[in-house]
């Protein structure tokens, strides 16, 4: 089945939307191929600011309607524990806000970007998705992550060389309650990491300490601009870390 297909016969729906790049090809094809279709943002402590200013551009963009739902995920007291089914708690919690409010505006599928790379048995989240009946174009489709790169620099979005990005909870180590300050400040430290010409990098709790991960690529400019980057993170972490292992770049 295409996307063309698959639009066919959906012709009204609600899309989870991100603003990275799956999500952003599954909102460009559905506008594509005629469907009803309107975006919803869920703003919560676990976004960083940079990725509903993409999500907004990209939904001008395509002349698409997009909503902004907030919800306070750290109210959600299992994903706030942050123990190993933190990300389906979460996504439970998401979906279930999202599906009030689309039925509310007349809409009778949700959809979201997972893709055909994304693996199941690696991702709690996706066993939510599938017990709220949440469908997945992509996947269902059987495109991969190369292939939603592909499609999407041939249909020109900006978001085609994104790198994927997990949620903010992410960098802070399961079993470690997550606190609004410890978000805040691993935000603001990758904000500083990007203004100072790094791409694909997480920046993680670690007892206390700034771990700072970058790909092979990116190591030397770490070493490079290391008293930037100690004078970037200083206000937030007293200690600062750089891992010598890799980061893999995103898929």
């Amino acid at each position: 089945m295409t996307l063309e297909e698959f639009f066919h016969t959906v012709p009204k729906a609600a899309a989870a939307f991100s603003g990275g790049t799956d999500s952003a090809l599954l909102l460009w094809a559905a506008k594509r191929y005629g469907c009803d279709v309107r975006a919803y943002y869920v703003k919560t402590p676990f976004q960083p600011r940079f990725e509903y200013e993409d999500a907004c551009r990209l939904a001008r963009e395509l002349d698409v309607l997009m909503s902004v739902v907030e919800l306070d995920i750290l109210t959600v007291p299992e994903a706030a524990a942050n123990g190993p089914q933190r990300c389906y708690h979460c996504k439970r919690a998401l979906f279930n806000r999202l599906w009030e409010t689309v039925r509310r505006d007349g809409y009778p599928v949700l959809l979201d970007g997972t893709n055909a790379s994304d693996d199941a048995g690696d991702r709690p989240g996706m066993r939510a998705l599938q017990e709220l009946e949440v469908r997945s174009p992509l996947r269902e489709c059987g495109l991969t992550k190369e292939e939603v790169r592909r499609l999407s620099r041939e249909a020109g979005l900006f978001t085609w060389d994104k790198p994927a990005y997990a949620c903010l909870a992410t960098r802070i180590p399961t079993g470690t309650p997550i606190q609004a300050r410890d978000l805040e400040r691993v935000e603001r430290a990758e904000a500083a990491l990007a203004a100072l010409g790094f791409r694909d990098f997480r920046v993680r709790l670690f007892h206390g300490a700034a771990r700072v991960q970058a790909t092979a690529a990116q190591l030397p400019l770490a070493l490079e601009r290391r008293e930037d980057l100690t004078v970037a993170l200083r206000s937030d972490f007293s200690d600062i870390l750089l891992d010598l292992a890799p980061r893999a770049p995103s898929a």
